[in-house]
Order: structure tokens, then C-alpha cells, then sequence
């Protein structure tokens, strides 16, 4: 069996990669939508989720990084254009989204559809014997699984 230099077998770590540049395109699709309903959030409702956007774009352009880094600490290239994020995304597109209860509803979507590769990413990690990579998909789920709990209680 051949290993990286952290010591993970070689074929394993390469699958990671490939998921962890899936996870990354799908963050700054993500991204991307939430920063576009910061700006287009109108309504009773504007500056609770005004606020609670800013949040969820901080907090994912953080992750996104996290995860950049971890694809280059296995010896990948992480995904950095706009048509490879494109090509890799699952998650819903916003457009133009101003309505409170559709944004919100858009963002408890994003997230559960991220949930979904992260739970992947989880599996592969741990058969790969990745802590590293598996206590950040671990914490990840974590936390977004509170957030999903959180935007739907919001919604009723």
C-alpha cells in the first residue's frame, strides 16, 4: 500500500480530495446565495435576517478556507474557479430571493443538501482512517444540524 506523507493510503486520500473539492464548490455556491440575500433580504423581517445572513456568509467563507486547506494538506488542488464550482454544485441556486420565509427556506435547503457531503465525506474519512478530516466534517455537522433546527423553528 502506498501513503502520503501523513501517512493515509494514497487511493484513499486522492477519493477525499475528490469530495472534499465537491464539498468546497457546494460552500461557495452557498456562499454566494446567502451573500445575495444579506443584500436582497426586504420585508418585517429585514434586520433579524440581515444580521443572521452576514453570520452564515462569515461563518461559511471560514469553512470554505478550512476546507481548501484540508484538500492541500492531503497534496490536492482545491477547486478556485467559478465553472468548477458550477459544474460540482447540488446545492439549490438563489436568485433573487427578497422574501424572508423563501430565504430562509433556500438556506435550510443549502444546508441540508451540504449535510449530505459532509455525511459522505464522514464515511470516506473514516474508512481512510482521516481523523483530521473527519473531526472537521464532525464539527461541521454539528453545527449546521443546530442551524437547521434553529431556521426551522423560525419558519414554524
Amino acid at each position: 500500500m502506498s501513503t502520503t506523507v501523513l501517512g493515509l493510503d494514497t487511493k484513499k486520500s486522492s477519493e477525499l480530495v475528490k469530495e472534499l473539492n465537491t464539498l468546497l464548490a457546494n460552500f461557495q455556491v452557498y456562499y454566494q446565495n446567502v451573500r445575495g440575500l444579506h443584500w436582497n433580504i426586504k420585508g418585517k423581517s429585514f434586520f433579524e435576517l440581515h444580521v443572521k445572513f452576514e453570520e452564515l456568509y462569515t461563518d461559511s467563507q471560514l469553512k470554505v478556507d478550512l476546507i481548501a486547506e484540508r484538500i492541500l494538506t492531503l497534496q490536492g488542488t482545491p477547486l478556485h474557479t467559478f465553472d468548477d464550482y458550477t459544474k460540482a454544485a447540488k446545492v439549490p441556486v438563489g436568485k433573487n430571493i427578497s422574501n424572508d420565509v423563501e430565504a430562509v427556506k433556500l438556506v435550510v435547503a443549502s444546508l441540508s443538501g451540504l449535510l449530505k457531503i459532509e455525511r459522505n465525506i464522514l464515511e470516506t474519512s473514516d474508512n481512510a482512517h482521516d481523523e483530521g478530516t473527519n473531526s472537521m466534517m464532525s464539527d461541521f455537522i454539528a453545527e449546521q444540524e443546530k442551524t437547521i433546527w434553529m431556521l426551522n423553528a423560525w419558519l414554524g
